[in-house]
């Protein structure tokens, strides 16, 4: 049966990667996964945001990219070395911060693609996500902790949608490689889509090959991170499901106009 995640939306799906900053919200200082990039998404129209979970100090689920906040506030602290307190004010001049259950409680009609950054997050976002697990999709580069975050928010009573982590596919090309329908079949088991570069180091990951064995298991094919209006064109013409996007109010007028 399809998950919920799914129903509903538009196609091709537009994934705003982190939310959305225009030009001239950067100029005044907004920063990608804050309050205003995940406002301005859903103001563009964007159905989906994808976005990132870590932990704090005191055990708050906020949306946050990398491991250390250096790049994005010039703090050179990790996120799991601060509270929610304390990063709400080093967020306060970029767009404001966003955690996970604000991001739910605010945007009630907004799908979320959720990516577990760090070990410790997996429990608290499955908790955290299990009431709207009907607009959820967990995925990680780590399986592990992809399931561990399942796992909880099944004990909790939902079921989001999930994508393949890292190991899933490798295991899924290399089922492709070896043509064995078999070890395919037992890769995709637990996948509701697969969410990949184009090209990985050189290698080509996207091909009609990929998308065609996916959809035979009724897995959707979402490409990331994809800025340019030819490539959306055509790799959604290769017949990829979704597009995960830096610039989602471009891709919605290209690929919805």
């Amino acid at each position: 049966m399809t998950h919920p995640w799914f129903e509903g939306a538009s196609a091709p799906r537009v994934l705003a990667h982190r939310g959305l900053v225009t030009a001239e919200d950067a100029a005044h200082g907004v920063v990608e996964n804050s309050f205003m990039a995940v406002a301005t998404a859903h103001a563009a129209g964007a159905d989906y945001v994808e976005s990132d979970c870590h932990l704090t100090a005191d055990g708050v689920v906020v949306l946050f990219h990398d491991d250390s906040l250096s790049r994005v506030t010039g703090d050179p602290r990790p996120v799991a070395g601060v509270t929610a307190r304390e990063l709400e004010s080093l967020m306060a001049e970029r767009g404001g911060l966003i955690t996970l259950p604000q991001a739910l409680r605010s945007f009630p009609t907004m799908r979320f693609n959720l990516d577990v950054k760090a070990d410790d997050a997996a429990e608290a976002v499955g908790r955290a996500v299990a009431r709207e697990a009907h607009r959820v999709l967990v995925t990680s580069f780590s399986d592990e902790r992809r399931r561990r975050a399942m796992d909880a928010a099944t004990s909790a009573g939902g079921q989001p949608a999930t994508s393949a982590g890292t190991g899933t596919i490798t295991r899924v090309l290399a089922a492709l490689s070896v043509r064995s329908e078999r070890l395919l079949t037992r890769a995709l088991a637990e996948a509701d889509a697969l969410q990949v570069p184009e090209r990985q180091r050189g290698i080509r990951i996207v091909t009609p090959r990929l998308i065609a064995a996916a959809h035979r298991h009724s897995v959707e094919v979402h490409v990331w991170t994809v800025n340019d209006p030819d490539a959306m064109r055509r790799l959604v013409s290769m017949g990829v499901d979704g597009i995960v996007t830096d610039r989602a109010d471009l891709a919605l007028a290209v690929l919805r106009p």
